[in-house]
């Protein structure tokens, strides 16, 4: 299918604070003495947004304001208390667990500290990568944002965050046939029974993605897509694609995760698997959101021509949000027109923060 990919890259007109940055250290900073989920198993986003606010160019006014609104509402808590010490050796015992993450932190803090963040890393996080739907993929996103900060302390948190929420599918038994398409296991899906009116007790996306993985037409979809080093492009126009069609919550997670993979693939020996297990969650949530077809190419040439506002305006409207996944989608959003030139990124971001129909 062609969706009119591009390949130039663009620029953004969005000037940062000068003192953002030096505020943000000191707030990131006790932040992180916090748990890395907040009541009832939701991703504590606010290291990673009040970073992203702060290169659309927040002042340290509204940081500081930002993170006392959102510990408050959000309740976010203290750390659980430590169980019992973790070593090379027995830190996979505890992948899961939520009531490890202490552990876990402590255990990725001391393998950063010895070897710094991005050989940790290397080391570790091939372990992790089938566990990529942890906090539904907020681990990758905490991660990422600890790599663009340069931040090892954070590094070692999100790791013990990561770790602690791990969530894998099922080892595939069989199936269907290997794949280099990254539309081919998506499109199978349409039209299977199970996929539809899916109920749950829970409204959490990581419970759903879970239940995903109990289906048996779904497990059949499961390691079809060999990973390929053009991967990751590929599914940067998918998700972009999906996402414009859609604009649900679900579909916004694969544009800005893609921005996440981005940013910690250069600390990987083999980035592509990571991406290939990150695009069987993205398959699980297209069930959520009623397997749409996608738009044909016309269609989003459409959308790219678009008149959009500033890049100022979009930031500014984006900063003014309380709303986290605002300051995720078009920070995101904003580094991959960066990236790629194509205009859609702009499109979808205004859209989000309410600046066009």
């Amino acid at each position: 299918m062609d969706l009119g990919n591009t390949s130039a890259r663009g620029t953004i007109a969005v000037p940062r604070h000068p003192r953002a940055a030096t505020a943000l250290r000191s707030i990131i900073a006790e932040i992180g003495q916090r748990s890395g989920e907040f009541p009832v198993f939701l991703a504590n986003h606010l290291p990673m947004v009040l970073e992203a606010m702060g290169r659309l160019g927040a002042a340290p006014e509204r940081l500081a304001e930002y993170a006392e609104h959102y510990n408050r509402v959000h309740a976010v808590p203290a750390l659980p208390p430590p169980v019992a010490p973790l070593t090379a050796d027995t830190w996979r015992t505890a992948l899961g667990d939520r009531s490890r993450e202490t552990d876990l932190r402590d255990f990725f803090a001391e393998e950063v500290s010895q070897r710094g963040g991005v050989e940790t890393i290397r080391l570790y996080l091939p372990t992790l990568f089938p566990g990529v739907a942890a906090s539904a993929t907020h681990g990758l996103m905490r991660l990422a944002y600890a790599l663009l900060r340069r931040d090892e302390t954070e590094i070692g948190i999100s790791l013990g965050y990561w770790a602690a929420a791990y969530l894998a599918f099922p080892t595939r038994l069989g199936g269907a046939s290997p794949t280099t398409d990254p539309l081919v296991p998506v499109l199978a899906m349409r039209g299977e029974p199970s996929f539809s009116g899916i109920v749950l007790p829970s409204t959490l996306l990581w419970k759903f993605i879970e239940h995903m993985g109990t289906l048996p037409a779904f497990q059949a979809q499961l390691g079809r897509l060999v990973p390929t080093p053009a991967l990751l492009d590929e599914l940067r126009q998918l998700s972009l694609t999906l996402y414009a069609a859609t604009r649900s919550f679900e579909a916004l997670h694969a544009v800005t995760g893609c921005h996440w993979l981005r940013l910690v693939a250069p600390t990987l020996d083999r980035p592509e698997i990571l991406v290939a297990h990150w695009w069987e969650v993205v398959m699980s949530l297209y069930a959520k959101i009623g397997m749409p077809e996608l738009p044909n190419a016309a269609t989003i040439a459409a959308w790219r021509a678009l008149p959009v506002p500033p890049d100022a305006d979009i930031a500014a409207a984006a900063i003014a949000s309380d709303d986290e996944h605002d300051h995720s989608l078009v920070f995101s959003a904003f580094e991959e027109f960066k990236l790629t030139g194509d205009p859609l990124y702009k499109v979808v971001a205004a859209h989000r923060i309410g600046l066009i129909a």
